[in-house]
């Protein structure tokens, strides 16, 4: 999957992209894998994850239920673009840290 920077940023697009990782083949209950599910909404917190329930069991859950990503205080966006960041050849990386420095280091000089 070919991944754009500036769409990392959108936490709409992260949520999209994880739906369709995780649900390739169609949405199914993390509890017992059941293929009977119901859409229920959007989180109140997250308006672009969406909320499901389990017509078999009755459980319910949203994109991130069973993942990393769940109960964790940083937006999705935030694992997402560090995800993408671990992807990238260590040269890169400090080449990109040394120009940052010298940009943050030439900026506060007065």
């Amino acid at each position: 999957m070919h991944v754009n920077i500036q769409n990392l940023i959108d936490n709409a697009y992260c949520y999209a992209m994880v739906r369709q990782l995780r649900l390739a083949e169609g949405t199914q209950c993390p509890f017992c894998d059941s293929k009977h599910i119901i859409k229920r909404g959007f989180d109140d917190k997250e308006p672009a994850r969406q909320r499901h329930e389990c017509k078999d069991c009755g459980k319910r859950f949203d994109d991130l239920t069973g993942t990393i990503f769940a109960a964790h205080h940083q937006p999705l966006k935030t694992w997402i673009l560090c995800l993408y960041f671990m992807d990238l050849n260590r040269s890169d990386v400090q080449q990109m840290t040394t120009q940052f420095r010298e940009g943050v280091e030439k900026k506060e000089d007065p």
